[in-house]
Parts: structure tokens; C-alpha cells; sequence
């Protein structure tokens, strides 16, 4: 079975339905899968009671990036899943919020390495949603668990 293409991964992501009723969009994925950023508008449907992002929609703006990155990273010889993610709320979100997902050489070098001799291992990436200000509106701590085939 062929592999999707990276604008296929895209497509397939921006049509998921949670996320077309959220209003998450994945507006950037580096070819070589080691950058994303994802955008969520306020709109009426993703509103809370108080007129701002509902937090459950940005919880969700963060749940699959870094596993689906380090999926096609990391290829067909590694189990890669989301384990757990925290959000701390840090003021209320209003507007376009946005979140960058950054991976690089040197993680990927030691994931494999720790992996090799651990045979599974949990890893650990911060991340902030920032309204189009720059401003912080959440942290989320991921935990992603990675092991061996």
C-alpha cells in the first residue's frame, strides 16, 4: 500500500471532522515533517459561554501533531502514541490562536538511541497557543510514548 503524500496528510488532517467542527486548521507542514503550525479562528461554534476559544478545541488544536510527525519520522519499525497531555490556561483566548510544532535532528538522534537500548521510552514536548499578538493564552505538556516493534 502506497503512503499518502505529505499534501494528502494535510488534506486528510484539515477534513478530519473534530476538526473542521473545532475550526483547527493545519496551515503549515514542512516537507520533511519536522515543522507544523496550526491555527484555530473564534468563531460561534467553537465559542465558550464567556465569548472565548472553548478549551476543549484548543486542547485538541495540540493532540496529534507531535505523534504524527515523529510517526512519519521515525518509520514502520516504531509504535509511536499520544500518552497524556496537561494545559494550563493562562488568559482567555480571543481571536486567531496558533501553535508551532518543532522537532529536529538531535531529538530524533536520541529517541532511536534511547529507544534502541530502552526498547520504550516516553517523551516529553512543551508547547504554547499564542493569539496573533504573540501573547501566551495556554501551555500543554505532551507526553508521547515511543517503543520498538
Amino acid at each position: 500500500m502506497a503512503l499518502l503524500s505529505r499534501k494528502q496528510k494535510v488534506k486528510m488532517i484539515n477534513w478530519y471532522p473534530p476538526y473542521i467542527g473545532a475550526g483547527i486548521k493545519l496551515t503549515k507542514l514542512s516537507s520533511d515533517f519536522m515543522y507544523a503550525e496550526v491555527q484555530m479562528k473564534l468563531r460561534w461554534w467553537n465559542k465558550n459561554l464567556m465569548g472565548t476559544h472553548f478549551g476543549g478545541s484548543l486542547a485538541s488544536m495540540c493532540d496529534p501533531f507531535y505523534m504524527l510527525m515523529l510517526v512519519n519520522l521515525l518509520g514502520r519499525d516504531y509504535i509511536v502514541w499520544d500518552k497524556a497531555a496537561t494545559i494550563n490556561f493562562r488568559k482567555p483566548g480571543r481571536g486567531t490562536v496558533k501553535c508551532v510544532f518543532q522537532l529536529d535532528q538531535a531529538i530524533l538522534d536520541q529517541i532511536k538511541s534511547e529507544v534502541a537500548v530502552l526498547g520504550k521510552k516516553d517523551y516529553y514536548f512543551d508547547l504554547e497557543i499564542k493569539d496573533t499578538e504573540g501573547q501566551v493564552i495556554c501551555e500543554v505538556h505532551k507526553t508521547i510514548y515511543v517503543r520498538k516493534k
